[in-house]
């Protein structure tokens, strides 16, 4: 297989074990390779093996850093990526865990977007801040007016694109500037566009971050985080503070997603496809103010999508005009869509989002009243007429509809 063919045609590739004279396709052709042990047959096999580490080379001394299986993943999230080493968590929290806590120090400053993943203000307001790791969280939306947010010690700007919850796109080429004029790394969250919709490294960014719990694996049945990068100085840093901290992932976690990465590209179009004929129809709705989604023509963010991204997926907000009260009765009345956090899987799912947990997106503000609901919805893989007449009954039950 050329290193040139299609991510299409790689991704039904990489990771595949080396063919014998007959050899299984199914389910992935690689088996879960598990050890605790590495077993060396002299002092000198191991000596060598240390030797070739330090070189650089990917090999394995103890259990923990992870076999065949876990190799072959990290190959596929750098052919997807674009970069040149992935490192693996047990999840999406933990992969920016490790970033963060790989890359800053004691008395560092950390820039975000207010946009990103929630949790991440938690791991500043409690790790980081015990570590002295201070962390500012702010519009990313005009890389000049973060200028008046640079301290000394700035040490990494942190973004999200398109951002959490409402799916705010940002100027990647415009931040990366920004970053490489003032010194800083760029690290950003990237499990949106998972490398198919989606590839930062490409714009500029330094480290990617991807919840493979999403999109990767796609089947909602595993926990999994990536972080990959392309500086060599980047990837001698994160490898060392990934062994110091013992981060690993088991290896059927690390299988079951090479299997669901086959059908990333179908699975993800699909998704974006049933979500634009959403997106067309909740747009007639007298009950939807605002629909927050990049793919979508009237998004604020469409023209920036239109220009780095290479495709979309079925993630989307919208802002209703409506009492908490009705919204309680629309979501509590859907069918189709299970009430959860995650989302990338095959199902569709709703989350009602808080908005005390909007207050500090300045991309609320700016694109929405305060007194709307907003709901995220997570758009499967369902037929698209079975699930808008779900929403249809569901409006109707809430007393919402047009």
């Amino acid at each position: 297989m050329s290193s040139e063919s299609s991510i299409h045609t790689r991704l039904q590739h990489l990771g595949m074990a080396p063919c014998d004279a007959q050899h299984p396709v199914a389910p992935v052709g690689l088996p879960a390779v598990r050890t605790s042990t590495v077993k060396f047959n002299t002092v000198e096999d191991l000596e060598d093996t240390y030797k070739r580490k330090s070189r650089g080379e990917r090999l394995v001394t103890y259990g923990r850093m992870g076999m065949e299986t876990h190799a072959a993943l990290e190959d596929i999230f750098c052919a997807l990526e674009g970069g040149r080493r992935a490192f693996l968590a047990s999840s999406g929290l933990g992969a920016i865990s490790m970033t963060l806590l790989s890359l800053l120090s004691a008395g560092d400053h950390l820039l975000a977007a207010d946009c990103v993943y929630g949790p991440v203000g938690h791991l500043a307001d409690t790790v980081l801040r015990r570590l002295d790791i201070d962390a500012t969280f702010t519009s990313a939306k005009d890389p000049q007016a973060l200028e008046q947010h640079l301290k000394p010690n700035t040490k990494i700007l942190y973004v999200e694109a398109p951002g959490s919850l409402l799916m705010q796109m940002l100027d990647m080429p415009a931040l990366a500037e920004f970053a490489r004029r003032h010194e800083l790394i760029l690290v950003t969250d990237n499990t949106w566009g998972s490398g198919y919709a989606y590839r930062p490294l490409a714009l500029g960014a330094d480290v990617s971050i991807v919840a493979g719990t999403k999109y990767v694996a796609g089947h909602s049945d595993l926990m999994l985080g990536a972080v990959i990068a392309k500086d060599p100085a980047l990837i001698k840093t994160i490898d060392t503070n990934q062994y110091a901290m013992g981060f690993s992932i088991s290896a059927d976690d690390a299988w079951l997603a090479i299997r669901g990465v086959r059908t990333l590209p179908v699975r993800m179009e699909q998704h974006a496809r049933n979500a634009l004929a959403v997106c067309q129809w909740l747009a007639r709705q007298a009950a939807v103010k605002k629909i927050f989604h990049p793919a979508w023509r009237d998004d604020a963010g469409h023209q920036l999508w239109k220009r780095d991204c290479t495709g979309s997926n079925g993630l989307l907000s919208v802002a209703l005009d409506m009492s908490k009260e009705q919204v309680r009765t629309f979501v509590n009345a859907l069918e189709l869509f299970g009430i959860g956090y995650s989302w990338g899987g095959y199902e569709s799912l709703v989350q009602w989002v808080d908005s005390g947990s909007l207050r500090s997106h300045a991309y609320f503000d700016a694109h929405a009243r305060e007194n709307v609901q907003v709901v995220r919805l997570h758009i499967g893989l369902e037929s698209v007429d079975d699930i808008i007449a779900d929403l249809h009954q569901a409006l109707q039950k809430a007393g919402a509809l047009s």
